[in-house]
């Protein structure tokens, strides 16, 4: 269950040498496009007093809300929307739970209300009997022919043009970019061209019960006490440390589920980098923030300016949104 759940974590790594590279063209010129490239600039140019070895020029991103939409619920729920649909019209008995039953009906208020208990019930109903091999195929055959609710676009076009930009101008200056497609490989094509699956790193140590030695990481919390690792929001740096047992510079998400990596990110020594995407522009995308039952973003409005993240409109920041038009 975890692991379906995670069809939203961790990890591709972009890598590539140090090269003139040209900055995101779908950024507009504002000052959010300006302190990305001065950031840029100031760890990767050689005489800076900024500068950062290649080796530890690590970013991460996070997916849902960040490379892509999440509105009106995360796509991978609404894949398994649409399968619990199909397997109620064949067997109503499926439908046990209140949960399930407004899932079909596509009551994500409903849903929602069941707290943590709500969408994971609809994963589990739908995914629990799917072998690696068969999930694969149904997802093929669903992103082939699936449309949005609200926009009509196909899923895999409503990836955010402005990053794959960026995760190329990373990759150009030398960045490695941690990212969360490597579990998703057939829903973001845009997104994940010419990246690379990064190895485990050697050395790992885990103790005696198998949970990875965290020892790096200190960000909000007394020394020697660390999170427990069923914590979404702290399993974040978690599981990014796991992978490469070191801290990142640059950290970008939207949702105050991400405010625990961008904090233990933006807490190391050396240059570094918050970036929280904040979903303003209701024209083109969705626009939501403190209210929303999905991507809420609140705690980060409040304290990320103090904490020195860059809060980016996405309204006056970007130029275009959509990969797919």
């Amino acid at each position: 269950m975890r692991s379906m759940l995670a069809l939203a974590t961790v990890a591709v790594v972009l890598a590539g040498p140090p090269l003139a590279a040209d900055p995101p063209p779908s950024l507009a010129d504002t000052e959010a496009r300006r302190t990305i490239i001065d950031f840029v600039t100031r760890v990767t140019y050689p005489g800076s007093p900024d500068y950062v070895t290649p080796a530890d020029r690590i970013a991460t991103f996070d997916n849902d809300g960040t490379l892509w939409s999440e509105q009106p619920v995360h796509f991978q729920g609404l894949f398994a929307i649409d399968r619990l649909r199909e397997m109620a019209a064949q067997d109503g008995r499926i439908l046990t739970s209140d949960a399930l039953r407004a899932a079909v009906q596509a009551d994500m208020a409903t849903v929602a209300a069941a707290g943590e208990a709500g969408l994971p019930e609809v994963l589990a109903t739908t995914h629990a009997a799917l072998t690696v091999d068969a999930f694969v195929t149904e997802l093929r055959d669903w992103m082939a022919t699936a449309r949005h609710p609200v926009t009509a676009m196909a899923y895999d076009a409503m990836a955010y043009q402005p990053m794959p930009e960026l995760l190329r101008y990373l990759r150009d200056e030398g960045f490695s970019d941690l990212d969360r497609l490597g579990r998703r490989p057939a829903l973001h094509p845009r997104l994940r061209r010419g990246s690379l699956q990064h190895p485990a790193p050697a050395g790992r140590r885990h103790d005696r019960h198998g949970k990875l030695r965290r020892d790096a990481w200190r960000a909000g919390h007394p020394r020697g006490r660390r999170p427990p690792l069923h914590r979404r929001q702290a399993g974040k740096p978690l599981a990014i440390e796991a992978r490469i047992v070191r801290r990142l510079i640059r950290a970008v998400g939207n949702p105050d589920g991400d405010f625990e990596m961008l904090e233990w990110t933006t807490s190391g020594p050396g240059p570094r980098l918050g970036i929280l995407i904040h979903h303003t522009d209701g024209a083109r995308e969705f626009a939501y923030d403190r209210g929303s039952h999905v991507g809420r973003l609140s705690r980060g409005l409040a304290e990320g300016p103090g904490r020195g993240w860059l809060i980016v409109d996405m309204a006056e920041d970007w130029r275009r949104v959509w990969a797919g038009g």
